[in-house]
């Protein structure tokens, strides 16, 4: 039956996939469809089976010991992640971060690839205005999401970051769109130093890229 999902899925509408119809499949199935969700850039459909997966005793398989930049990391979903830091998503297909309830942290969900170094430390562009259409994602809920997240962190907030790895879909930002996620990092937490420069809002890290400030603990 699993070849029969991917057959449905390339031919049908992707609005026919309703949570019920998900739910009435096997967890291997749900997988499947959700790894071709993600390949086809449907956000909405890969949440949703991300949903239903994470309901399910086994729904995910192990996490993956991936190497990246020479280390071995242990990478969970980028929901899965942001959850562990207390952070519960406004939208899962969308949110690219959150704040913790417990005691206001912004958690940022930072691609991987797209750490800077300079000066001795890390920088990221957290958000950037879409000038000339030059970053759709930014006018988009989640880039407006982000732009809200930022302002926080930037007026007083603390900061966190995750690093998120997979391969980016040319043309696109991979906040908006990637080619693949393969996961998230939570063992490795950033502590953020968030600013406004010219319009744009970045985070700053000290030490090498990708490095760790602080070791933080993760929730169970």
């Amino acid at each position: 039956m699993a070849a029969d999902v991917l057959l449905k899925f390339k031919r049908g509408r992707v609005e026919a996939w309703t949570r019920d119809r998900i739910e009435s499949l096997s967890t291997l199935e749900v997988r499947q469809l959700g790894a071709n969700a993600t390949r086809l850039a449907e956000t909405e459909l890969a949440a949703l089976c991300d949903e239903v997966l994470d309901a399910r005793p086994h729904g995910h398989p192990p996490v993956r010991k991936v190497a990246a930049r020479g280390e071995g990391r242990r990478l969970v979903s980028r929901a899965h992640a942001l959850g562990l830091r207390g952070v519960t998503l406004r939208n899962r297909a969308w949110s690219r971060g959150g704040v913790r309830q417990g005691d206001g942290t912004v958690v940022f969900a930072l691609w991987a690839d797209d750490v800077q170094a300079a000066d001795g430390a890390s920088h990221y562009l957290l958000w950037a205005p879409n000038v000339d259409g030059s970053r759709p994602w930014s006018d988009t809920p989640g880039g407006q999401e982000r732009l809200e997240h930022c302002r926080l962190a930037a007026e007083g907030a603390a900061a966190e970051g995750l690093l998120v790895y997979g391969e980016r879909l040319e043309g696109s930002l991979p906040d908006d769109k990637a080619l693949s996620v393969r996961g998230a990092d939570p063992h490795a937490v950033l502590t953020l130093r968030v600013e406004q420069r010219a319009g744009e809002y970045w985070a700053s890290w000290g030490g090498r890229p990708n490095g760790v400030d602080r070791p933080a603990p993760v929730r169970s």
